[in-house]
């Protein structure tokens, strides 16, 4: 592909490349062709939320990849700003609607000192941004953002129902950055990656239908880091997006600050299953001197381990060359 392509030339390259995988994800989600049944008692969303959940316990119902979906349980992640400026401030507004009220939702889960967590990443990977926008009492959420490089970028609003069996939900939705658009190659594969000073070593590999431990290292001027901060509850957030489609993976850390057995660094633990085999880039978020950092690395899962190469010809195929 040039560069200093018209964003309307990438989006095209967009949807030739990456329209397959989002239709596979469309048709496997009934929500998006239809609303949640109407119920005379006002609450059939939220039923939808339980029997979904109930099902699923009992192995009826395949668990898919969060992000996919802008629809899902019965509700709908409204984006009110599609569009904004390469390089420029801008102000994100969306709401969480209850398909069967068509209302928007005013009540969630406090989880990891957050009623929902907003990430925006752009299709290629490069660009991540874990944001943490503010509610207005009608359920309006807003943040402020600035996104360098035009192109494709997808909207996450991970949060919790404040509803009885509620799980938690992950909605996506597409989001256009105008501008000459330049999308960069996946990063290579590394186990070691610097930020700002900090080095960050990854250890343990994501395995396709499986959990799996992930171990990240932090370390400073060559010493181990051994007072990481808490952030969002935790001593790390880790989210990890599939490269293609970018479905959404959010990980949650072995252990939290004040437990008795989890230790402020240098290691920060997770256990993470990926959806199937495929490259992904994940993004931790970490806390130190009053500042967070995120240091991303690009892994295959059902592919090499952290640090090591990956075979040619299965290279270029998660490439799609």
């Amino acid at each position: 592909m040039q560069t200093g392509l018209k964003i309307t030339a990438f989006a095209a390259a967009l949807a030739a490349t990456f329209g397959s995988a989002y239709a596979v994800g469309g048709a496997m989600d009934p929500a998006v062709a239809e609303k949640a049944p109407s119920h005379q008692d006002g609450h059939g969303a939220k039923k939808a939320v339980e029997k979904g959940a109930a099902e699923k316990s009992a192995g009826k119902v395949p668990e898919l990849p969060g992000g996919l979906q802008i629809s899902q349980g019965g509700y709908t992640l409204d984006l009110d700003t599609p569009r904004v400026e390469a390089g420029e401030p801008a102000e994100l507004r969306f709401a969480v609607v209850d398909e069967d009220s068509s209302r928007k939702v005013t009540a969630f889960r406090r989880e990891h000192d957050k009623e929902l967590h907003l990430i925006v990443a752009s299709s290629d990977l490069t660009t991540y941004r874990h944001l943490h926008p503010e509610r207005a009492a009608d359920g309006t959420w807003s943040t402020p953002v600035e996104l360098p490089e035009a192109g494709g970028y997808r909207v996450f609003a991970d949060f919790t129902p404040d509803v009885k069996n509620a799980e938690g939900v992950t909605l996506g939705a597409d989001l256009a950055v105008s501008g000459d658009a330049r999308p960069e190659a996946l990063p290579e594969a590394e186990r070691t990656v610097t930020v700002d000073g900090y080095e960050v070593t990854l250890d343990g590999a994501l395995r396709p239908g499986a959990g799996s431990e992930l171990k990240l290292e932090v370390e400073k001027d060559g010493k181990p880091v051994t007072d990481l901060q808490p952030y969002l509850g935790a001593y790390g957030h880790l989210v990890a997006l599939r490269a293609g489609d970018l479905a959404y993976l959010h990980v949650h850390p072995n252990g939290e600050p004040g437990d008795g057995r989890t230790k402020p660094g240098p290691e920060v633990s997770f256990t993470a299953t990926a959806p199937s085999e495929g490259a992904y880039r994940l993004f931790l978020d970490f806390q130190h001197d009053g500042k967070v950092r995120t240091a991303a690395f690009t892994v295959h899962a059902g592919g090499a381990a952290a640090g090591e190469s990956v075979p040619e010809n299965e290279e270029s195929a998660e490439h799609g060359h």
